[in-house]
């Protein structure tokens, strides 16, 4: 299943390749370099008025100031608006500040919300909490529930759906859904980092806007922060327009290098993530303390949408097991949030709790505290077998 390509591949002109090969074929840059140069400028002049003059009508591409367009980040961004097959994207400084950016292009005071549950807690608390001071109603619902959907999508002007969702690995029929909400008119946004464009591609079913946290698997080597909205034409033009200029959530030069680094291993890392974490989440599947394990592998309304699976899943333990000392016995998995790099991390969903001890500002997110959501990096999948299984045994109580 892992590492299946679209036949139609990324395009160049008239010439087309599968997702490995244009992950790696970029142009000849500058003095024939093969990597892209670093433009860390904060400003970039002009040659003449008129120069300038064409720039501010939009006549040109050239580069302005980094707050809202750089060479390097250019690249980046055109590599991720091919690889989602999207019209174009834009690349800011977090996943949160795509996520921001794309949600407040689209809705407005007195507008409709809908959102998927279990959704990514900075996400969630952005809408239940950022949103709610703008007067924009956010409503949450179950993402397989698509009855309930096509009522709710009645009077919505946003659906955010995450598909798998960051806790419980939950999948949407993505599809179905992008159906319903044109139907609706109803603008939909997906976060597709857990599945990657390898593995999932949201626009050609039929989603408007697909958001990225560019730390995660497109970096690859846990040494950036950053997002990324790739989308058709009309909404990315929205964004650059009405919100990015203001909010300011601007991608470094340096970062952008880092990113078109980090993908032209995805394929590579991708099919190893795939491997390992479906080799942990089958043994974890047959232990005896583990009551139920979290992977769309398992799931029984498996969309079609996903050619392959990340690494990133989550299991609950029986009440004999004493999570802390579980997480404290751990040898190679490391405690940390995120994910998407080469090692391998822990976190309890016990530990994230607010400052009022509710988990992710609200009851209604519904995560069990017996939750452990693991994320198998790159390291030998047998020896994270090993430390996981003396982990458990030795943590009950």
């Amino acid at each position: 299943m892992a590492n299946k390509q679209d036949d139609a591949g990324a395009c160049k002109g008239d010439q087309c390749f599968s997702d490995e090969t244009f992950l790696v074929h970029d142009q000849r840059y500058d003095k024939g370099a093969v990597s892209p140069p670093i433009y860390q400028s904060s400003l970039f002049s002009f040659a003449s008025y008129e120069h300038m003059l064409a720039r501010f009508r939009g006549d040109t591409d050239e580069a302005l100031y980094s707050r809202v367009d750089n060479p390097t980040v250019a690249v980046f961004e055109q590599k991720m608006a091919q690889l989602e097959r999207g019209d174009e994207a834009i690349a800011f400084g977090s996943g949160m500040a795509a996520i921001s950016n794309a949600i407040l292009s689209v809705v407005q005071a007195g507008d409709q919300i809908l959102c998927i549950d279990h959704v990514y807690p900075d996400a969630y608390r952005f809408l239940r909490g950022f949103c709610k001071r703008f007067s924009i109603e956010v409503k949450f619902v179950d993402g397989s529930d698509i009855a309930a959907i096509s009522e709710m999508l009645k009077t919505t002007k946003l659906f955010y759906l995450e598909s798998p969702n960051s806790w419980m690995m939950e999948q949407q029929d993505l599809a179905a859904i992008a159906k319903l909400a044109k139907a609706h008119n109803v603008t939909t946004i997906v976060d597709n980092s857990w599945a990657t464009p390898l593995y999932q591609k949201p626009l050609e079913l039929g989603i408007d806007i697909v958001v990225h946290s560019a730390s995660k698997y497109l970096s690859g080597h846990s040494d950036t922060v950053a997002g990324v909205v790739v989308a058709k034409q009309f909404y990315i033009d929205q964004i650059r327009q009405n919100i990015s200029p203001f909010l300011g959530g601007k991608l470094s030069a340096n970062e952008a290098w880092l990113l078109t680094r980090g993908l032209r291993t995805l394929p590579l890392r991708m099919e190893r993530h795939h491997n390992s974490g479906l080799q942990i989440a089958n043994a974890l599947k047959e232990h005896s303390l583990v009551s139920q394990v979290h992977h769309p592998a398992f799931s029984q309304e498996s969309a079609p949408s996903l050619s392959g699976f990340g690494s990133l899943f989550s299991f609950s333990l029986s009440e004999q097991v004493d999570i802390a000392k579980f997480c404290d016995g751990l040898t190679i998995f490391r405690l940390g949030v995120s994910w998407g790099g080469y090692e391998s991390l822990v976190i309890p969903a016990q530990a994230v709790v607010d400052q009022a001890g509710e988990f992710n500002s609200a009851k209604d997110f519904g995560v069990s505290a017996r939750v452990v959501r693991l994320f198998i990096g790159l390291e030998n999948p047998d020896e994270l077998w090993r430390d996981i299984a003396q982990a458990l045994e030795n943590a009950t109580e």
